[in-house]
């Protein structure tokens, strides 16, 4: 990913809270027959290593795990994201000089993967990834409370994925080369938007 100097967002912690809040992740392999991705959530385990460790799951019926791996794996993480008007720039009235872009947050994450199928780390997996999307309910649900043998036998049809990070990407691109005025033009613009997505862009962008 390129990433200008202005957008690079260096700051771990911050770049973990991106991922943590990206609701769903692409990963990424390459290998003899090209690249393959496979959307999934995944579940970031900070504390592990110098950058964090990722888990997930995919189906078995899914081939991407039986696929020879070239090199390191890529999960990409996307935040929040809004196109950004030209009209919202006050030099749009001084000289016209001014273009369409693209505000957004962006992680990519690079490290060897890992296939397994280890029925106790995949209920790790399974149960954290659950705990961490239910958190927010009123009556949040558990794997606990479906059957144990229900369980076993959906985990039979799972394989799990582990992704030590080697190495992170992160842009955040929040208008940070803009001026103070046309910065504060597009906070305006996107905050009057219906869209959700674009008011939670407009809350990231520096005064």
């Amino acid at each position: 990913m390129y990433v200008p100097p202005a957008f690079h967002e260096k700051d771990l912690s911050a770049v973990h809270r991106a991922m943590r809040e990206a609701r769903l992740v692409q990963l990424v392999t390459a290998g003899p027959d090209g690249l393959v991705a496979t959307p999934m959530p995944m579940l970031l385990a900070a504390e592990e290593g110098e950058q964090g460790v990722l888990y997930g799951h995919m189906a078995r019926a899914n081939p991407h795990w039986r696929m020879t791996v070239t090199g390191d794996a890529l999960a990409i993480f996307m935040g929040p994201d809004a196109y950004v008007s030209p009209s919202w720039y006050p030099g749009k009235q001084r000289d016209g000089k001014v273009v369409p872009t693209w505000n957004y947050v962006a992680v990519h994450a690079y490290g060897p993967v890992e296939f397994f199928d280890d029925a106790e780390r995949l209920l790790r997996i399974v149960s954290g990834l659950t705990d961490l999307h239910e958190s927010t309910r009123e009556a949040p649900w558990s794997v606990s409370d479906a059957p144990p043998d229900y369980v076993a036998s959906m985990l039979r049809g799972i394989v799990g994925i582990r992704l030590p990070i080697a190495r992170i990407d992160a842009k955040r691109k929040m208008s940070q080369n803009r001026n103070e005025d046309d910065r504060a033009g597009v906070k305006a613009g996107l905050q009057a938007s219906d869209d959700p997505m674009d008011r939670a862009v407009a809350a990231l962008i520096p005064k």
